[in-house]
C-alpha cells in the first residue's frame, strides 16, 4: 500500500453523533451543520473585536482573533485536502477552536485564571471553548455540535490530544498560523526587528511570513504521508518551537508592554466587581446558580472594546449627575 492510499484509511467519514440526537440534514452533512452553526453564533461574531497579540493597535492591518481562526483554517484545510482527510470536520474544528478565548488575548486568559484559582477554579480558553458551545450560545442550549468537533476544540491545545486525525491538522495548524502571523505583527509594530529572530530557525523555515508557512505546510503533508500520522519532520518541528519559545520570551511576555499588565488589570477588576454585586444592570447571571462559573463567563465572553468600556463606566471617576452613569 502505497502513502497516499495508507492516508485515506484516516479520515473521519461520518459523525459517531451528537449529545442529542437530531434528524438528517438532507443538504448538508453533520460537520458542515457544525459548521453553519459556529458562523453564526455570537461568540463567533464576537471574535472580531478581541485581541490576538496586539491590543488596541494603532493600524488595521494586525491580527484579531477571527483572522488568527480564519488563518488556521485556512491552513488546516489545505493540509486536510492533500492528506484526503475529511475538510468539512477539519474546517468546523478550526472556525470553532478559540470561541472561547477572553478579551486581551493571553493575558486576559492568565489574568482570568489568576483570579478564579483563589476561589478554587482555573480557567482554559480551550475548556471555556467547549462550554461556550455546549452550554453557553443559543441562551443556553448550546450548539449540540458533533462529539468528533467537540473533541477537536476541546484538545486543540493543552494536555489532551484530539481522536480524529482532522483535529491533530487542526492542534499544529493552530501553531503555523499564530507563531508566523504574531511575528509579522510584531514586527510591523516594530517591537521585534528581522535580526532578532532565531537565525537558525529562520534558515530552516524562510525569511518571510509566506515562505515560512508553506515550508511548514509543505512539510507537514510529506511527513505525515511518510509516517502514516500527522506530523512535523524533525528539523522543522525543532524551528518552529524555537520560535514559538522565543515568541513566549520576547514578544507575548514583552516587559517593554505596559499595555498587557493594564489589560491584565482589566480583567481581574471587572471579575471582582461582578462577583461581589452581580445585581448589575450590564450582568445577566446564568441559571446554574454558581456565581463564580456565572461571572467567569461574562468576562470571557467579553470583547476588548466592551471590557474596556464596561471598566471606565464602573471605575472611572465622572462629573456631572451621577444618576447619569
Amino acid at each position: 500500500m502505497t502513502a497516499p492510499e495508507r492516508a485515506r484509511g484516516w479520515t473521519c467519514k461520518v459523525s459517531s453523533g451528537r449529545l442529542r440526537p437530531e434528524e438528517p440534514d438532507g443538504v448538508r452533512n453533520d460537520f458542515q451543520r457544525d459548521r453553519d452553526r459556529i458562523v453564526h453564533a455570537k461568540s463567533f461574531r464576537r471574535l472580531m473585536h478581541k485581541t490576538q497579540v496586539f491590543i488596541s493597535p494603532d493600524g488595521d492591518h494586525y491580527r484579531t482573533r477571527l483572522t488568527h481562526t480564519l488563518e488556521v483554517m485556512q491552513i488546516s484545510r489545505t493540509i486536510a485536502r492533500a492528506l484526503d482527510l475529511n475538510e468539512d470536520l477539519t474546517e468546523a474544528i478550526a472556525l470553532g477552536h478559540d470561541l472561547g478565548h477572553t478579551p486581551f488575548g493571553h493575558t486576559g486568559e492568565e489574568a482570568l485564571d489568576r483570579a478564579l484559582r483563589e476561589h478554587g477554579r482555573s480557567f482554559r480558553h480551550n475548556e471555556h471553548s467547549l462550554r461556550v458551545v455546549d452550554r453557553i450560545e443559543r441562551d443556553g442550549d448550546g450548539l449540540n455540535l458533533t462529539l468528533e468537533v467537540r473533541d477537536g476544540i476541546l484538545n486543540h491545545t493543552g494536555s489532551g490530544y484530539p481522536a480524529t486525525r482532522e483535529g491533530e491538522i487542526v492542534r499544529v495548524a493552530d501553531r503555523i498560523a499564530y507563531v508566523n502571523h504574531d511575528i509579522d505583527d510584531a514586527l510591523r509594530a516594530g517591537l521585534i526587528s528581522p535580526e532578532d529572530l532565531p537565525q537558525a530557525a529562520i534558515r530552516t523555515l524562510g525569511d518571510r511570513t509566506s515562505r515560512r508557512i508553506d515550508t511548514l505546510v509543505r512539510d507537514m503533508i510529506s511527513t505525515s504521508l511518510e509516517r502514516g500520522e500527522i506530523s512535523l519532520s524533525g528539523e522543522v518541528y525543532a524551528a518552529l518551537m524555537d520560535l514559538r519559545s522565543w515568541l513566549f520570551a520576547n514578544v507575548y511576555r514583552n516587559p517593554r508592554s505596559r499595555q498587557n499588565e493594564k489589560a491584565a488589570g482589566v480583567v481581574r477588576a471587572l471579575f471582582e466587581h461582578f462577583l461581589a454585586h452581580p445585581e448589575t444592570d450590564a450582568f445577566r447571571p446564568g441559571e446554574s446558580a454558581d456565581r463564580i462559573s456565572d461571572t467567569a463567563d461574562f468576562v470571557a465572553g467579553m470583547t476588548d472594546r466592551f471590557a474596556i468600556a464596561t471598566f471606565e463606566r464602573i471605575f472611572v471617576p465622572r462629573g456631572g449627575d451621577p444618576a447619569l452613569w
